[in-house]
């Protein structure tokens, strides 16, 4: 039964304190501003602690505060991209943001108003706090799992992401991807508010049921802890035993605004031949690596791929470059072939032959294609620079040799299931081909790297990160960032990378972890006690 002087204490002001609280810690601990990662495991207690105690829609009221501030904090960037390069005024791109950050945050209300409604107290005073300890996970992962494949997914920067620069932390994604060390995180939060409720002088100790479950959610959060360190320990000397590549990449950082005119192109082409040509003078290097649209242009027809061909063959490397390429459909009588245009990424041997070609799949609303165009007119000037481009449909790697590269292009990386997909074929290395100069100097950079590092940890592959303006970078199967280039500086990294072929239990089945959280939110909704 619900006081009355519990309703009184926990007020409005009681939410929008808890709401204030998680935004901040959570805006704090993420890469990219701060990134102060052990405030993670802390930094939802003020969240749980409220959907305890509140009543289910003022919880939501909660929740929707906390997401829609910590998202605006967290996605700015998209001010960046929508009105420097999109150009887009800001009584378009301001909103633009906010209903972004909107969206992402009724997830984050939703979480927020089930939580109260299966283990929250707002019925019953002394309903158990270990029930929250162990929902509040399976929810934030069931929810995670949802944003991440509705209207196409935006997963951007789920709460694991936050430890991507320690590894040790993190290798227990190879078992179920980041959606399990995100469960363990919420798990540690929900465990440390079970101690701080634990110290009331009015708790019952009596409950060995309530005692036991805490007990195991204590067992499985030390078991991940474990595992990863183990995990870690053990990875060395399967790296220094696998078949190593030697690998350049070479960041060209070329100023988007100019990138796409007619009279830049040679320039352009120039820079990246230069910078390659220098770090290939020891004659090392097995693949070299282009970022996205390294040629702003269709090397199926323009004249420059002469330029880039005559370079490979003297250089005699394989050369992988990101570049827009088409295809051209069946004709009708008397009409012009239907073109399709793609955003891809060429392989060339060494012969400068095509070797390969890997078109992107996942393409970027609004950024790639408009969806609905023909009702949304006045957001045309958003893929006037880079084409309204089709997706790809195949995840073979393409094969170089005794390197067979499974390849992620720019927002791809984000999607654990494509990087997934392409080492269940057979891909012994992972390369990331990205454009990050739509997003300035901002946060992102750092957030698209911290996302990309998981790729590598799940399938236990090393990632090469090919960006135009930075961050570029060497990861290896454990997800150690073992060279990383500064934003916004033109330059080559050159290093060896392991090339290992075990499966990992994520790539075998583990991916559904996040989906089983999904799925087991029905049945807990559909049989909870109000009691």
């Amino acid at each position: 039964m619900r006081s009355p002087r519990l309703s009184h204490r926990y007020g409005r002001g009681f939410a929008v304190s808890m709401a204030l609280a998680s935004a901040l810690l959570l805006s704090l601990a993420m890469p990219g501003l701060v990134g102060w990662w052990p405030l993670l495991f802390v930094a939802l207690v003020p969240l749980l602690y409220g959907a305890l105690h509140l009543p289910p829609l003022r919880s939501s009221g909660m929740g929707l505060l906390a997401g829609l501030l910590y998202h605006l904090v967290l996605l700015y960037w998209i001010l960046i991209v929508l009105g420097r390069y999109g150009g887009l005024p800001a009584w378009i791109s301001v909103p633009a943001l906010v209903l972004l950050a909107l969206y992402m945050a009724l997830y984050t209300a939703l979480f927020c108003f089930l939580l109260s409604l299966v283990a929250g107290r707002s019925w019953h005073r002394e309903r158990w706090v270990a029930t929250l300890v162990w929902t509040a996970p399976l929810f934030w992962v069931g929810l995670d799992t949802l944003r991440g494949t509705l209207l196409t997914g935006f997963p951007w920067m789920d709460l694991a992401y936050g430890l991507y620069a320690h590894p040790m932390l993190i290798q227990a994604a190879d078992l179920g991807g980041h959606h399990l060390v995100s469960f363990w995180l919420v798990l540690i939060n929900g465990l440390v508010l079970a101690v701080i409720d634990r110290q009331r002088r009015d708790v019952r100790w009596n409950q060995r049921a309530e005692r036991r479950l805490l007990l195991a959610a204590a067992c499985l959060v030390v078991f991940v802890f474990g595992y990863s360190m183990l995990r870690y320990r053990v990875m060395p000397p399967l790296m220094r035993r696998a078949l190593q590549a030697r690998v350049t990449v070479v960041q060209g950082n070329i100023d988007q605004g100019v990138k796409w005119t007619p009279a830049n192109r040679e320039a352009t082409v120039a820079t990246y031949t230069r910078l390659s040509a220098a770090a290939l003078r020891r004659r090392t290097t097995e693949l070299l690596v282009w970022p996205e649209t390294a040629l702003p242009f269709y090397l199926q027809s323009d004249p420059l791929a002469a330029r880039v061909a005559d370079f490979v063959r003297r250089q005699n490397v394989w050369l992988l470059t990101g570049a827009p390429t088409y295809d051209l459909g069946p004709a009708a009588p008397g009409e012009k072939p239907p073109v399709s245009y793609f955003n891809s990424a060429l392989l060339l041997d060494p012969s400068a032959r095509v070797a390969g070609r890997y078109s992107k799949q996942h393409l970027v609303p609004f950024g790639e294609y408009v969806p609905l165009r023909k009702f949304l007119p006045f957001l045309e000037p958003l893929v006037v620079s880079v084409g309204d481009f089709t997706a790809g449909s195949s995840s073979a790697p393409l094969v170089a040799g005794r390197m067979r590269l499974g390849v992620l292009i720019c927002f791809e990386s984000i999607f654990p299931d494509i990087a997934r997909r392409e080492v269940a074929r057979g891909a012994n290395l992972l390369v990331n081909l990205t454009n990050d100069a739509w997003y300035g100097r901002s946060s992102a950079p750092y957030q698209s790297l911290a996302m990309t590092v998981f790729r590598a940890v799940e399938t236990k592959r090393s990632l090469v990160r090919a960006a135009n303006t930075g961050i570029s970078g060497l990861v290896d199967p454990a997800g150690n960032i073992r060279q990383q280039s500064p934003i916004f500086r033109a330059m080559a990294l050159t290093g060896d990378v392991p090339m290992l072929d075990l499966e990992t239990l994520f790539v075998r089945g583990g991916y559904l972890f996040g989906t089983a959280c999904l799925a087991l939110m029905v049945p807990l909704l559909l049989f909870r006690r109000r009691a």
